[in-house]
């Protein structure tokens, strides 16, 4: 049975009707005839969307204890047993209770999909791991439940539930978001025009990516090569010259002129070593790709035209800019040079021949020294020479035949011999030195135009001829050879450069916002893959013979390209580390074992990236409750308080910083209300799903009919003067704790005052905020 197909509604915000449009969506199905089943909806109280529950069969949930108190998750072994043809599974982004079986929501979701079931689900903006500091800082909320941006690319639709500001602010008015008591806090916070708006834009930012990469995927499965101008992306070649910055700045000029186009700069690595890049140049100009708010880009390739013609292709850019030929006009009568070639066979993708200070001053001589190579044609050229240039000589020292001696002569075909080794290497100067010998003693070793040799003499020279033939043939070659295998260590030194610099940095290639994610990404663009995936094994699949090309035995940790990969044995290259936990998976062209040692580089710092990631997380996960450990004794400071909060309580959920300032203003209203040398009290327990907050006084305490007249602001309830009155303490106190999804409510202190009660859930009992334990 093949994989499931995964099918996710986005929002920008809770309330947008992301639930609503995935029990519509079942429900149609459902009508159509199709086997729908609900894993698991949170209606959170909305009447509309729990009305389209109605009809639709639901799966049971699995019930479990935690910290003396039962939650209910997604019971994934029902849904699998149950095998229905759709299942609804609302917030992808979920943190399960402990003893769940995974971790995460979207764990279980991966577990259903494997066994062949498609899955509808839901997930909000705010939750995806690469956007989750921006929102942050947008809003002011953290939040702690996340989901890998892979896994929602992965997914085979995602469709935006898309609603303006104004609309969602109106539905919360009207009481069809939250409750009406919690309707003023939310639209004073989380829910502000600013807010909705920023958030709207990176749900649509992130979608455009993603449909960016669904289109790639579609022009690569159906082989399309010509350019799709669907949007202005401009590629500016680099050859490392110190032309480099007016192409770059030229190039943005370019990419400026139409909003939101990419710039892209690309520099081509010979795979034969063979370039005059420096160093320097590269790294001063990637950083001013950087400044200009483009990407710097590093591909392998043995022609230069070929590769960056494939990187525009493959990045389906518009426009391309290189520079104009630094060669002189008698070189380029020879060869049309890379500017010519690529213009010529660029097709619909637009190409700019930039001037520069470099225009026709020629190559350096540093940049010719490592043409000792000897390719294919080098060697075709050297067996030509060969063959026409001993001919020639031939008939040159026939005419001349009685003026120099039979050793002129040798010295003449051994001196063609080194020629064609020079030219074309080791086996066009033994074709060379072998024919030569023939021809010398046909026509030149007496007796003339017969194979035979009767001078001694003449057999020492002819033998001598040759066995120094072969010697400079020979080293001729060993030497190409090393120089060869010099420049393949120099361009595998610049790939493993730049890696090691987008590491350092941080950077990622276009559209990859994580470390792990940047660094799969570049090396499918550095080889000119069709996919690069990096699978983990799965513990709970056992090891067996062909395990390797079971596609339940691995799971997806990041991905680039079309179509992952979901088994080592689906690309034509494989690389595990991690003792074999890990393989990074090659798909689109088997590279040569040359290549091997990058490969291996990439994929131990994958493996890096990924532990990395990981500890991030978990330190994310850590980080609230190590900033809230002592929040009732920040939140008391300097007041005259005794708090009694015994050790072991659960943990509750909350953000520390709101948390701080409701404690903070209910203790100094009570110290106003307290009589003089009376400390406020302060108690924490748990009871249930909630953990209550306590802060007493002794003062005068208030009628039970004017108790929810202290939470209007500045009250004084009666004949109280300004020091004794509430102020603005409790009114603030009540909304900050409603925001948090908390309550805030009085009773009498037994023997007179008042009590005020903060009462929070427990952790997993509500997501997406900090977890927060006192001590």
């Amino acid at each position: 049975m093949g994989r499931g197909s995964l099918r996710i509604y986005l929002g920008a915000a809770p309330g947008v009707g992301k639930t609503y449009a995935m029990l519509a969506e079942g429900a149609r199905r459902g009508q159509r005839g199709t086997d729908v089943v609900v894993g698991l909806v949170e209606t959170h109280g909305r009447p509309r969307t729990a009305a389209l529950l109605d009809g639709l069969e639901a799966v049971p949930r699995r019930t479990l204890r935690h910290r003396g108190a039962e939650f209910t998750e997604l019971d994934v072994a029902a849904v699998i047993a149950r095998a229905p043809r759709v299942a609804l599974v609302d917030e992808l982004a979920h943190t399960n209770v402990p003893g769940a079986g995974n971790e995460k929501r979207w764990q279980d979701v991966e577990e259903i999909l494997a066994a062949g079931i498609d899955v509808v689900s839901t997930v909000n903006v705010q939750h995806l791991d690469s956007l989750n500091d921006v929102v942050e800082r947008i809003t002011g909320v953290p939040q702690r439940e996340t989901v890998p941006d892979e896994v929602v690319r992965r997914a085979d639709q995602i469709e935006l539930i898309d609603m303006t500001p104004q609309a969602l602010r109106r539905r919360m008015a009207h009481g069809n978001v939250y409750a009406p008591d919690k309707v003023d806090a939310a639209l004073g916070n989380y829910f502000r025009v600013g807010n909705l708006t920023a958030l709207r834009e990176l749900a649509l930012l992130w979608l455009a990516g993603k449909v960016d990469d669904q289109l790639g995927r579609y022009r690569a499965d159906h082989d399309i090569r010509g350019t799709w101008e669907a949007r202005e992306r401009v590629v500016v070649a680099l050859t490392g010259g110190p032309e480099g910055d007016t192409l770059i700045r030229r190039a943005a000029r370019i990419a400026d002129r139409t909003k939101g186009t990419d710039l892209l700069a690309v520099h081509v690595t010979r795979s034969d070593g063979l370039t005059g890049a420096a160093p320097a140049h590269l790294t001063r100009q990637r950083a001013l790709v950087e400044h200009l708010g483009g990407s710097y880009h590093q591909v392998v390739g043995g022609s230069v035209p070929d590769a960056l013609l494939d990187f525009a292709a493959g990045v389906n850019a518009t426009q391309l800019v290189l520079g104009a030929s630094r060669r002189g006009r008698a070189a380029q009568l020879f060869s049309r040079g890379v500017g010519v070639t690529t213009t010529a066979r660029s097709g619909s993708i637009d190409v700019h021949l930039v001037t520069h200070e470099e225009t026709g001053q020629g190559r350096r001589w540093k940049a010719l020294r490592a043409a000792w190579g000897v390719p294919a044609k080098r060697r075709g050229a050297g067996f030509a020479a060969a063959a026409l240039g001993l001919p020639l000589l031939t008939f040159a020292l026939t005419e001349a035949r009685g003026q120099i001696t039979l050793s002129s002569d040798i010295l003449f075909f051994q001196a063609a011999v080194i020629g064609v080794a020079l030219i074309g290497g080791l086996y066009p100067a033994l074709f060379a030195a072998i024919a030569g010998s023939l021809l010398l003693n046909y026509h030149f070793t007496p007796p003339v135009h017969e194979f035979t040799v009767h001078a001694p003499e003449a057999f020492f020279q002819l033998v001598v001829f040759v066995v120094v033939g072969i010697t400079v043939s020979t080293i001729v070659d060993v030497t190409a050879r090393r120089g060869r295998e010099a420049a393949r260590a120099r361009a595998d030194a610049e790939i493993l450069s730049t890696l090691a610099g987008d590491i350092l940095r941080g950077d990622a290639p276009m559209g990859a916002r994580r470390p792990l994610t940047g660094i799969i990404e570049r090396l499918r663009e550095t080889y000119a893959l069709d996919a690069v995936t990096l699978l983990e094994r799965n513990p709970r699949v056992p090891a067996a013979p062909g395990g390797l090309r079971d596609p339940r035995a691995w799971t997806i940790v990041a991905t680039a390209g079309s179509r992952p990969c979901t088994s080592p044995d689906a690309g034509e290259t494989d690389v595990l580390v991690d003792e074999g936990a890990l393989a990074l998976v090659l798909r689109g062209r088997p590279l040569p074992a040359a290549d091997r040692r990058v490969l291996e580089a990439f994929a131990a710092q994958a493996a890096v990236a990924l532990r990395h990631q990981r500890l991030a997380e978990t330190a994310g996960r850590v980080r609230p409750l190590a900033a809230a450990e002592d929040v009732v004794p920040r939140a008391v400071g300097d007041a005259d308080a005794e708090i009694r909060v015994p050790d072991g309580l659960p943990e509750m959920v909350a953000d520390p910083m709101l948390l701080e300032r409701v404690l903070a203003n209910l203790v100094a209203s009570a110290a106003r209300l307290n009589p003089p040398g009376a400390p406020v009290l302060v108690t924490a327990s748990a009871h249930g799903d909630r953990l209550e907050l306590r802060v007493v006084d002794r003062g005068p305490g208030i009628p039970p009919a004017d108790r929810d007249r202290v939470f209007e602001p500045f009250q004084r309830l009666g004949d109280r003067d300004d020091r004794t009155g509430a102020g603005l303490g409790p009114a603030l106190a009540r909304g900050l704790t409603e925001a948090m999804g908390g309550t805030l409510t009085t009773e009498e202190t037994p023997g007179g005052g008042l009590t005020m009660i903060v009462s929070m859930p427990l952790v997993a009992a509500g997501p997406g905020a900090a977890e927060v334990r006192l001590t």
